[in-house]
């Protein structure tokens, strides 16, 4: 199955797609969006959500994983991750694809083993799962392909349910 993550924010959005059959995940490509900060909400959401559709169509994912919204203290910073999160959300249903929702925790457990992991250490697994020459620099390109392995790993514990 080929499975896309996505890292949401305002600023950056990591993507990430990943080809699985929830043991072995190899590497189809990863990325961050980067929007300028100046520019105004709205228009940082349309470029989120124009670059989301090309990574969709250039890739052909089957499948897309976000993840859920956290409880955050900065109230303002929540809303415009909800904002990006909702684009995000829009365009894999847009698109057709099965959505998958996951807490960091999840993420995080699913991929390190510990839900307390650190950043450092979701990218050192993620380059290890994948197979990699070295991890993936940018954290949110990293995130989002522990966001797409993620649901690539929980998709094979429901269709082994299922047997």
């Amino acid at each position: 199955m080929r499975v896309l993550g996505i890292d949401c924010g305002t600023e950056k959005t990591g993507y990430g797609v990943i080809e699985s059959d929830g043991h072995d995940h190899r590497l189809v490509t990863a990325g961050v969006i980067r929007t300028d900060p100046k520019q105004p909400l709205h228009r940082r959401l349309l470029l989120i959500g124009q670059e989301l559709r090309r990574v969709i169509a250039d890739t052909c994912p089957e499948c897309a994983a976000v993840e859920e919204v956290f409880f955050a203290v900065n109230v303002k910073s929540a809303l415009r991750l909800a904002h990006a999160r909702g684009v995000a959300l829009f365009a894999a249903t847009e698109a057709g694809l099965t959505l998958g929702e996951y807490s960091a925790l999840e993420i995080k457990t699913s991929v390190v083993g510990y839900g307390r992991a650190e950043k450092t250490q979701v990218q050192f697994m993620v380059q290890s799962l994948l197979r990699l020459p070295e991890r993936i620099e940018s954290e949110d390109a990293s995130d989002a392909l522990a966001v797409a392995i993620c649901h690539a790993n929980h998709s094979l514990i429901r269709m082994e349910a299922v047997r």
